[in-house]
């Protein structure tokens, strides 16, 4: 253990403890930029300097460790007289024009430059200028840019993508698109990772919400609009709300406001999904065992993309179901629309996601199932652009009969939940009847890679479930050397899976992804229906319509071709 005093507190920490996570454990507060705990520790912005006895000059806490005998203080005059010029210099090389930014009132530098009572700025401003395609769903702008370095950070060590980097030399050295490329040349998924810990506003996604208003307004269209799983984790993140009062049914309330003609839930796809993907398994299974190859999932257009891109030796062994998102673009334009005897042209379905990557999935297959996506944010700022008092909502119920949802659709927002949600109905297909509902709970949790093995009427099923691209990239090296083998895979891009997505509110604490992750599991165990098959709508929807599983019709409209 080392000693030392912070402010006059005495602490002992472990050795290799820095000065900064020292400080936090006794309660003293040291504010940070570009700091990222074990992924951007680098102290590019200056902004977390301490003045320590001894030392003529202040040292950054975030990359300083603690030492014997260390006489620390955090708040000084000349400490706080260092964290303000270090931000007067940031501010001059960005765009300050707040009012404008989607990263208002959510800006790390805005609350900074609050905090520090920065009311006039000294420097001329010299900022970056870039030509950036505004049609492609993630924007970069380069004159918000403060070369902290958390993007080129998780893309290379959490995503091991490698899109971003510091480019051009002296007085022009910025950060950027790899390699002098566009952004359309890399492999970039559009998992948005760099968006969401960007803690300015010089990434952001397409803002698609005027398109979706102009729908609204227009009388001769039909607004349906979907809400995935995972917003109903986040969405009152950005009002304050506690995950107990910014239910699913109150955001539904909310879009009535705004005038959406129908509000349905995702999760009455994603139990479409698994009667389609669990059937196609179970029938893919013995070509699956001769040829000791897996059957991966298809939900996350993130993981999609890598596969393609990455790997497109593998790419036929995506599962050809659509992710929930396209089913139910496909079910609302097909089934739903003979239902309400009207044209599907006259539809125009929205998807509320929180992915980037799902603005570039929906122009899949023509773009013919859905005609736009919002993020979570998007959804955010819709909602208060309208002036709804969102605290004041009271619950509304979804609309029939797509808003119907069974708990395995709801874990779908979390990493394990598509596998657990398939394994669930699989074993009912073989068996025709029902496992425990958390007889698979073994695939649930944080980490980046699990494996477990399962017996299904004597056959033994080996599974895998992967998160973040770099684990998906160390998955499929072992699988494309033998050193692993599985019958079934699923991945997701985002570390966590969709409640940690691109699209989701801006976090500033990895407890929420955990806490987000507790809310679907929650709303699993208390659903009335747990089993995708036992969902009433779904069996309504194939009675009517589709037949069964896997069905001519079925794999016209919900199957799709990688």
């Amino acid at each position: 253990m080392v000693n030392a005093t912070i402010n006059g507190i005495a602490i002992s920490v472990e050795d290799g403890t820095t000065i900064l996570e020292a400080a936090r454990k006794v309660g003293v507060e040291i504010p940070t930029l570009c700091y990222l705990k074990e992924v951007n520790e680098i102290g590019a912005c200056r902004v977390c300097v301490v003045e320590v006895e001894g030392q003529d000059r202040c040292v950054t806490a975030c990359n300083n460790v603690v030492q014997e005998g260390m006489v620390i203080r955090t708040n000084t005059r000349k400490v706080r007289t260092t964290r303000k010029t270090n931000v007067k210099f940031i501010l001059s090389q960005h765009d300050y024009e707040c009012a404008s930014c989607v990263r208002s009132g959510n800006c790390t530098l805005q609350s900074l430059a609050n905090e520090l009572n920065i009311s006039e700025m000294p420097y001329d401003s010299i900022l970056e200028k870039n030509k950036w395609d505004k049609t492609f769903p993630l924007i970069r702008e380069n004159n918000k840019c403060i070369k902290c370095m958390r993007c080129v950070q998780i893309c290379d060590n959490v995503q091991g993508m490698h899109v971003w980097d510091v480019v051009n030399t002296g007085s022009r050295t910025t950060v950027n698109v790899a390699k002098n490329r566009l952004i359309q040349e890399t492999n970039c998924t559009l998992c948005g990772q760099c968006v969401v810990n960007c803690p300015v506003g010089a990434l952001r996604e397409r803002d698609d919400v005027g398109r979706v208003l102009d729908a609204v307004e227009d009388e001769n269209i039909i607004t349906v609009v979907q809400i995935a799983p995972a917003v109903r984790t986040a969405w009152g993140e950005g009002f304050g709300l506690s995950k107990d009062f910014a239910t699913a049914k109150r955001l539904v309330a909310g879009l009535r406001r705004i005038g959406f003609d129908y509000i349905f839930d995702t999760t009455f796809s994603a139990d479409l999904t698994i009667m389609e993907e669990g059937s196609e398994l179970l029938e893919r299974l013995p070509e699956i065992k001769e040829s000791g190859l897996p059957m991966f999932t298809s939900c996350c257009p993130g993981w999609v993309n890598f596969i393609k891109k990455e790997y497109p030796q593998y790419a036929d062994r995506l599962s050809t179901a659509k992710s929930p998102q396209q089913m139910f673009g496909a079910v609302t334009k097909s089934y739903y629309a003979e239902k309400l005897g009207v044209e599907p042209e006259r539809i125009f379905c929205v998807s509320l996601m929180p992915c980037l990557a799902k603005k570039d999935e929906c122009t899949w297959d023509n773009g013919k199932d859905v005609d736009a996506v919002l993020t979570t944010r998007e959804v955010e700022r819709m909602l208060k652009s309208f002036f709804i008092k969102v605290q004041e909502l009271e619950e509304e119920e979804f609309d029939d009969p797509l808003g119907v949802g069974s708990g395995a659709g709801v874990i779908f927002g979390a990493t394990g939940g598509v596998m657990e949600a398939a394994l669930r109905s699989a074993y009912y297909l073989v068996n025709k009847t029902n496992p425990e509902p958390d007889a698979f709970q073994c695939v649930r949790g944080l980490d980046g890679w699990k494996e477990a093995k399962f017996t299904i009427n004597g056959n033994i099923l080996k599974v895998a479930v992967a998160s973040s691209l770099s684990n998906a990239r160390k998955l499929m090296e072992a699988i494309a050397t033998g050193k692993a083998h599985y019958d079934f895979v699923e991945v997701m891009a985002c570390p966590g899976g969709c409640i940690n997505g691109g699209g989701q509110p801006i976090k500033d604490d990895d407890n929420k992804v955990a806490n987000r992750s507790k809310v679907l599991y929650g709303l699993d165990k208390v659903n009335n229906l747990r089993f995708s098959h036992e969902n009433p709508s779904v069996m309504q929807c194939y009675k009517d319509y589709f037949g069964e599983p896997l069905s001519h019709k079925a794999h016209e409209l919900l199957h799709i071709s990688h």
